[in-house]
């Protein structure tokens, strides 16, 4: 029996990346897998497909999360499909991944540009699990992506690594507030991992051998490499981890 028969999962930013990685991942472990977009239909009905042709269960749920309303949209969806599939729209999992970066500095960012990483980065997951709060069951996993950011000083990317520094420190607190509900709360922590969000500048050798090189292990991350940490703590192997930044860095700068 797979680990995750019987379950089903949302996960946020589901289409592309980090988050695609994560989605297939848990629909070959079983889950029946929401896989969340925010304006990229296209890219979320093909995960879907790659899932259905390998056996697994999935569908594609579209929201902007750059406002509440987003949230409550996204919920929405979820509600009706999970009614209409599963006869209840309670859920099991809940991977965060969903997040917006920035190429700015400090001395570049405007408010609008740190308003927007952090309404996707922060605002958008705290209210989620506030809005899923009855949704969620008992026994459940929420999992927050975060960044090996937070315990590595890159600060020409300053806003983007706060909101991570917040993620981190919003997991502590619902580890110990679902704790009695036996709902664990963990963040992982990629590093540099080859998706098409860094494509702009892991273009060149040079820059993707001096990405390698930031890792203990010498390579560039994959989202592979991720989505096995994610479905490690989502299944019932992680029951006893709850509260913990789980760094899947490659031991970035060691």
């Amino acid at each position: 029996m797979k680990r995750l028969e019987g379950k089903t999962a949302l996960v946020t930013g589901g289409s592309r990346g980090i988050g695609r990685g994560i989605a297939l991942r848990l629909a070959s472990e079983g889950a029946l897998v929401a896989v969340h977009y925010g304006s990229r239909r296209d890219a979320a009905d093909e995960v879907v497909q790659m899932i259905e042709e390998q056996g697994g269960r999935a569908f594609a749920i579209g929201a902007d999360l750059q406002d509440i309303q987003g949230v409550h949209r996204l919920l929405e969806s979820l509600d009706a499909e999970l009614t209409r599939r599963t006869g209840s729209r309670q859920y099991d999992i809940l991977v965060n991944n969903a997040g917006i970066g920035t190429s700015k500095t400090m001395e570049e960012t405007t408010e609008a540009d740190f308003d927007e990483v952090f309404a996707v980065n922060v605002k958008a997951p705290f209210f989620l699990v506030q809005q899923s709060m009855d949704r969620l069951r008992d026994g459940g996993r929420i999992i927050n992506i975060s960044s090996g950011v937070t315990r590595i000083a890159f600060p020409h990317i300053m806003s983007y690594n706060m909101t991570k520094g917040a993620v981190n420190t919003f997991t502590l607190h619902l580890a110990k507030l679902l704790g009695p509900r036996s709902i664990t709360v963990n963040a992982v922590l990629p590093g540099i991992i080859d998706t098409d969000v860094n494509a702009s500048w892991l273009n060149t050798p040079e820059a993707r051998q001096g990405a390698a090189e930031m890792s203990a292990l010498g390579r560039i991350g994959e989202a592979a490499d991720v989505a096995d940490a994610v479905a490690f703590l989502a299944s019932p192997d992680g029951r006893w981890v709850t509260g913990q930044m789980l760094d899947a860095t490659g031991g970035s700068h060691l």
